[in-house]
């Protein structure tokens, strides 16, 4: 297994295509839950063009109903990112780590939260302000180029992609 740079360029590409309508090759869950995680996927995926396959704890999505929790689960998504090491699944895909602010870029996710600990949003950082607030794009309530502080939330968590693993 190689590992290769996440292309955070195509992923923050992605996002201000699709940002305020929806891709056809997916289906639009905002009627299901919310479609905010279903598009941090595909914008990850832009950036990594690699799919894990593991049935039940990988990360991929072949239709509304052939793909994994974690496509589409805020949970299962982070759970996924976080903890995709090799000798979990296959290892194939994006791989990540939890950080502080400090330490996001482009292409990265923030996932917002209740104070309970549950997390229900899963918006792109696809840019800065001039004070570095990190700007977002989101589906469900579509936004692109959005301050994170212009949000209500009681918990916050930023997930910084380190590379992808492809065989």
């Amino acid at each position: 297994m190689i590992i290769k740079d996440y292309n955070r360029q195509a992923a923050v590409e992605y996002a201000r295509k699709w940002a305020f309508k929806r891709n056809p090759n997916y289906y639009n869950f905002d009627n299901l839950g919310g479609d905010c995680t279903n598009f941090a996927s595909q914008c990850v995926y832009a950036g990594s063009g690699v799919m894990n396959y593991t049935p039940t704890f990988g990360w991929f999505y072949k239709s509304a109903n052939d793909r994994t929790a974690s496509w589409t689960g805020v949970e299962y998504f982070y759970n996924f990112l976080t903890g995709n090491k090799v000798g979990i699944g296959d290892g194939a895909g994006p791989f990540a780590e939890e950080v502080t602010a400090d330490k996001i870029e482009v292409g990265d996710i923030i996932q917002l939260g209740r104070a309970n600990g549950d997390f229900y949003h899963s918006p792109v950082v696809v840019g800065f302000s001039p004070n570095g607030v990190p700007l977002i794009a989101a589906h469900t309530y579509d936004a692109y180029g959005r301050a994170i502080t212009s949000y209500t939330y009681e918990r916050i968590r930023y997930i910084h992609i380190l590379g992808v693993r492809q065989s």
